[in-house]
């Protein structure tokens, strides 16, 4: 471990005391004998990366990327189709040697590696023989712990990852997912960028695309940039004084901290206020970027029939991008890995405004309608519900923004897990996610058991992403 006294520190000849014949002899053998227990480690090669050299630095509040602001030389912006030959591959020269330290958790698992790589090649024939390409890649983990993908392998691995995404009902269009090679970028400012980048190339004029962004990866010698927010764009929420939330209640400990750590909201305060992106990396702490006006697309919300529901002043934004789930390929780990689909309608209506916890948006409209919210058997909840995901719905199709409803997303599930079983393949489900959060008895993926058994290559969460993303910390390399 570097900075650590040892036998290879000049300090420790300095301080030692001065050594008998029989003692000078017995040291030499010890030496000797760590020298040999070295090699063979190091041929066994479990030895792992360094120590990660980063301690607690200060948050920095950065300037939108671009003005002023240094970044490092990215990859193309669009990974090789997942077909075809590989090219001509040798290690990335990011990707160190190992020289020995502390074992971690980025050392890539063999077994899981060439159990990709078969994956691979036999969806992939094109791609050619497997075994070449396995016996390259376990050299490559001999010699640095890591791996790097050929792009065609990052593409594959990136749709497989979706694919096998159990609490996804999209899943249909996972052929379809346009995959952006960014595994050169780990500096913050370099992130964000490319983040906001995405958000203008998904939206597509209104026409959505599935798109993925992968960051540089963990290796034993370096780790990969981590971006906070569940997702690229989410609302702030602001505690009042009579206990009530202006905005989004989920992100209420996140807005707070972000505001200790120097953000400053919009005046005057609003229900729908852009919460900045936080990107950490070891080198440089968490840093702060406010999102650039024209890469948040929003979708102001009325009703096709109740002209006052416009007054309400509601909005969304278009583009979900998920940002703090790990895509996970072949043993290697990829933190920083936003992608998007497009919305079904009910996450926005029944689980974003219709959450209790949320925006709360049921008994307001419920009011509006005249209905008696006195007494439950009137069923006011389930009627206001339902006009707030038709205003929805509408009100992206009227917008020329791509949007689903949970009916016909449930048919197509179907479709895709008739496709995965012809293909001989699993495809692994949980209930809770795939059924919708309203009218799930009326959709068809109600009425039937699911595969559960997770798979990989897949996007995977891990309890300190959940925590940054709604507390606001603590720091993933403090």
């Amino acid at each position: 471990m570097p900075g650590t006294p040892g036998l290879g520190d000049p300090g420790w000849v300095a301080r030692a005391a001065p050594l008998t014949q029989g003692a000078v002899w017995l040291t030499v053998a010890v030496l000797c004998l760590g020298v040999l227990v070295g090699l063979r480690e190091m041929v066994a090669f479990q030895a792992a990366g360094r120590r990660v050299r980063d301690g607690g630095r200060r948050w920095g509040i950065a300037r939108w990327p671009g003005r002023g602001t240094q970044r490092t030389q990215r990859a193309p912006r669009e990974a090789a189709p997942a077909t075809g030959c590989p090219v001509a591959h040798r290690p990335h020269p990011e990707v160190r040697p190992r020289s020995g330290g502390a074992a971690g958790s980025t050392e890539v698992d063999r077994a899981e590696a060439e159990e990709f790589l078969r994956m691979f090649h036999a969806e992939n024939p094109v791609a050619g023989p497997v075994e070449p390409r396995i016996d390259a890649v376990m050299r490559e983990i001999d010699a640095t712990g890591t791996y790097w993908h050929t792009p065609e392998e990052l593409a594959f691995g990136a749709r497989a990852a979706w694919r096998n995404n159990a609490r996804c009902i999209g899943r249909l269009y996972w052929r379809s997912l346009q995959v952006r090679d960014l595994r050169t970028v780990s500096d913050a400012a370099g992130v964000a960028d490319h983040c906001f980048e995405h958000l203008g190339a998904a939206f597509n004029g209104g026409k959505l695309r599935p798109m993925i962004s992968v960051f540089a990866p963990d290796t034993p010698t370096r780790r990969a940039p981590r971006i906070w927010n569940e997702q690229l764009i989410r609302y702030a929420g602001y505690e009042q004084p009579d206990g009530s939330v202006l905005g989004d209640p989920r992100y209420c400990a996140f807005t707070r901290e972000m505001m200790l750590r120097g953000w400053r909201p919009p005046l005057p305060r609003g229900a729908f206020d852009v919460l900045p992106l936080v990107v950490e990396t070891s080198e440089e702490g968490p840093q702060m970027f406010p999102l650039p006006h024209d890469k948040v697309q929003e979708v102001q919300l009325e009703h096709p029939e109740l002209a006052w529901f416009a007054d309400l002043g509601m909005r969304w934004h278009a583009v979900p991008v998920i940002s703090n789930s790990q895509l996970v390929i072949g043993g290697v780990s990829y933190p920083a890995a936003p992608f998007n689909g497009w919305y079904m309608g009910t996450e926005i209506g029944a689980r974003n405004f219709g959450d209790g916890d949320r925006y709360d948006l049921v008994p307001v409209v419920a009011e509006r309608m005249g209905l008696d919210t006195t007494d439950e058997a009137s069923l006011w909840r389930d009627r206001a519900l339902v006009e707030i995901n038709r205003a929805v719905l509408h009100s992206f199709r009227t917008s020329g923004v791509s949007i689903t409803d949970h009916h016909t997303e449930s048919s197509r599930f179907l479709t895709h897990l008739e496709r995965e079983e012809r293909a001989g393949r699993r495809c692994p489900t949980d209930w809770s996610w795939i059924v919708p959060p309203m009218s799930g008895s009326q959709t068809p993926v109600f009425h039937r058991y699911y595969d559960t058994e997770d798979q990989r290559p897949n996007f995977v969460t891990d309890d300190g992403a959940t925590r940054r993303a709604l507390q606001g910390g603590p720091p993933a390399f403090g």
